[in-house]
This record gives C-alpha cells, sequence and structure tokens, in this order.
C-alpha cells in the first residue's frame, strides 16, 4: 500500500482538541482538508506527522505549541487608553476586532482585558502558546 511522503497532496478528516479535551476545530460534516505534504500549508507538528502513513490509517498526535502556532508573545498585547475606542465598538471579553496599524496593515486582535480606563487588546493567535492535541484520519494520497 502507498505510504504518504513530502511532496504528495493528502486530504485527511481531523479533530484538534486542547489539554483539557476542548475541540477547537473539526472537518466533522465537512470535506477533508487537502494540503501538499511539506509545504508549510499547516502546522509543522500535524504536518510531521503525516508522512508514513496509508489511506485509512488514524492516529493521535500531540503537538507541543512551538510546532503550532508557537508562544504566546507579551510584546502582541497592547493596552489601549478606553477613550481612544469608539463608542459602537463592542468591548466583550473575547471579542474579536480588526485594527490597523501605523503602517496600514490590518490586522486581528481579541479584547484581553477591559478596565473603566484601558482595554487589552491581543495579537498572539488564539491558540498560541497551547499544546495541541489531534486525531487524523488518512482518506486519501493525490
Amino acid at each position: 500500500m502507498t505510504q504518504v511522503k513530502t511532496g504528495d497532496t493528502v486530504r485527511i478528516h481531523y479533530t484538534g482538541t486542547l489539554a483539557d479535551g476542548t475541540t477547537f476545530d473539526s472537518s466533522a460534516g465537512r470535506d477533508p482538508l487537502e494540503f501538499t505534504v511539506g509545504s508549510g500549508q499547516i502546522i509543522p507538528g500535524l504536518d510531521k506527522a503525516i508522512p508514513g502513513m496509508t489511506i485509512g490509517d488514524k492516529k493521535t498526535v500531540e503537538i507541543p505549541s512551538e510546532e503550532a502556532y508557537g508562544p504566546a508573545h507579551a510584546e502582541a498585547r497592547q493596552a489601549v487608553p478606553r477613550q481612544e475606542i469608539p463608542d459602537h465598538i463592542p468591548l466583550d471579553l473575547g471579542t474579536q476586532l480588526q485594527v490597523q496599524t501605523p503602517d496600514g496593515q490590518t490586522m486581528q486582535v481579541v479584547v484581553a482585558e477591559v478596565t473603566e480606563t484601558e482595554v487589552t487588546l491581543d495579537a498572539n493567535h488564539p491558540l498560541a502558546g497551547k499544546d495541541l492535541t489531534f486525531a487524523i484520519e488518512l482518506v486519501e494520497i493525490a
């Protein structure tokens, strides 16, 4: 039976969970995820787990944060004076917002903390600093 090697295009079903068992993403009910192995299209730890699998193989892989979305960086969090944020912008914890950087780039941030005087915005990836577990099934080698 053919084994996956770097450069192959594959399709997998997956369920990603956090250390506490919470599912953060899954292909259940959707088409399988298609990508080229070794191309950098998915997180490194998952990419490294695919070579050697054959169609129908299932496995569970634990991926440390360094091989997933990297560490959370303190410098990616910024406190903004509350009066600088327009009143119509929702400031509930966890709300995702788009902000424009001084050089004109648009970036996603999350409301991480709100006080009477400041709002802390976090530009880290939501899964940064988290170890992840993926249950995967190889569906196809294209």
